[in-house]
């Protein structure tokens, strides 16, 4: 990797990583704000004021953006999340200055017109709806409100339609005056690109940017919890969950270990044991959300409204015995995984942009390929068992349904069986 760093003098941070045998660039824009950065009142307006920024600025509009960047054969895109936004380009190497400006430009000069909000608000109240129809995308919705209910970062990132309705021009400029701040953002750049030409390009153009960071986010309280949603459908849609590490854990590793052990493949045990030795779901797989000051553990499964009683403790039993039996096999099959997964996307500049990106907004630096490596080597079985009975036996469990659920077990019986704790939090 060959990796440069410079901070502007408005805090905005622009970071390289040169790939000298391609033709291509992939570069954008993070900032340090998501869903969770929102006041009650402002659910979903990170993710509007992302839809609008490439609805035309003073000088262009909705349309020539689009022309302007397809026309050398590039192509421009956003997504926002949790705790993170990103607008990004990929282009070939000569029109990064292009990419550059539209990116700035779209920052700094969008004017939001009303007409354009309108048509926007429309589009993302389609895109809601779309969510709330698909089943699992709303399991997935009321997972994360159950882990962390009343708080941003429980909230949905698409907002609902009594917010994304009521939001003016004045409150996404006073958003994005708010939280796009030098100090929050990076403009991380992969591929053929020159460090010294970026750094020059981000003083010339980012010039409108703030030097003061914008306020932190509030601190995250996982509570854990139940929420059922019975619905006529072919299939349960059923996520289990447990308080799970925030990035800079020293278990941060191991806990995304654990959860390719569980859940990450085709050989993990919850794919071995319920899907191929049992046949009592189609999908099954876990997964570990890191965040900034928290984590969330969980797994996912469909299945039949006729396999659910007996698919339910199957599952718990693979949890419990996670504690026992995870052995030195299967923590090297999967520290394998994770590496390789590392390094294949060293050979996407979009990947690379975006790693890059993140670790300087999570850590405030660049981790080398050696140091993450060093650090999923350095964790053993027995770290991996610890986090286990940690994560499973010593937090509340989260529980959402949607679909056929109506007699399934609920969270209180998942910590009887596992021998955890259970607060007992409102039924939703």
């Amino acid at each position: 990797m060959d990796v440069k760093t410079t901070v502007l003098d408005n805090g905005l941070t622009v970071v390289t990583d040169r790939m000298p045998h391609l033709k291509t660039a992939a570069l954008g824009v993070w900032v340090r704000t998501g869903s969770r950065s929102e006041r009650t009142a402002q659910n979903g307006i990170t993710h509007l004021l992302e839809h609008m920024a490439f609805k035309g600025t003073a000088s262009r509009t909705a349309r020539g953006i689009a022309e302007e960047i397809e026309a050398v054969g590039g192509e421009l895109n956003a997504s926002t999340s949790i705790e993170h936004t990103n607008y990004y380009a990929r282009i070939l190497a000569e029109d990064v200055p292009l990419a550059v400006d539209i990116l700035a430009d779209i920052l700094q000069n969008s004017t939001f017109d009303t007409e354009e909000l309108r048509r926007e608000q429309h589009v993302i109240l389609q895109e809601i709806g779309a969510a709330n129809d698909s089943p699992e995308d709303r399991a997935f919705d009321l997972f994360q409100e159950t882990a962390w209910p009343d708080q941003a970062i429980g909230r949905p990132i698409l907002g609902t339609p009594e917010t994304v309705q009521g939001f003016s021009r004045d409150a996404l400029n006073a958003y994005l005056g708010e939280r796009y701040r030098g100090p929050d953002m990076v403009l991380a750049a992969a591929g053929a690109v020159e460090h010294e030409a970026l750094v020059h390009l981000a003083e010339k153009k980012f010039t409108a940017i703030s030097d003061k960071p914008a306020e932190s986010d509030g601190k995250a309280e996982y509570r854990g919890g139940e929420t059922a949603l019975a619905k006529d459908l072919m299939e349960a849609q059923v996520l289990i969950g447990f308080e799970g590490r925030p990035y800079k854990s020293r278990d941060y590793y191991a806990i995304q270990i654990l959860a390719s052990v569980l859940g990450g493949g085709m050989s993990s045990r919850l794919f071995q044991e319920i899907r191929e030795k049992h046949g009592l779901c189609y999908a099954i797989y876990s997964f570990h959300w890191a965040f900034s000051d928290t984590g969330l553990f969980g797994l996912h499964a469909a299945t039949s409204r006729e396999d659910l009683a007996e698919l339910m403790p199957m599952i718990l039993d693979q949890l419990r015995l996670a504690g026992e039996t995870i052995g030195d096999e299967e923590v090297a099959r999967s520290r394998a995984q994770i590496r390789s997964g590392l390094m294949m996307a060293l050979e996407s500049p979009a990947a690379r942009a975006g790693q890059i990106a993140r670790q300087i907004l999570v850590h405030g630096r660049i981790l080398s390929m050696d140091e993450v490596s060093g650090k999923i080597e350095a964790v053993t079985s027995a770290d991996i068992r610890r986090v286990a009975q940690e994560t499973f036996l010593e937090t509340t469990p989260t529980l959402t349904s949607v679909g056929p659920v109506d007699g399934m077990m609920t969270a209180e019986d998942i910590a009887a069986r596992l021998g955890a704790p259970f607060l007992r939090a409102a039924s939703m």
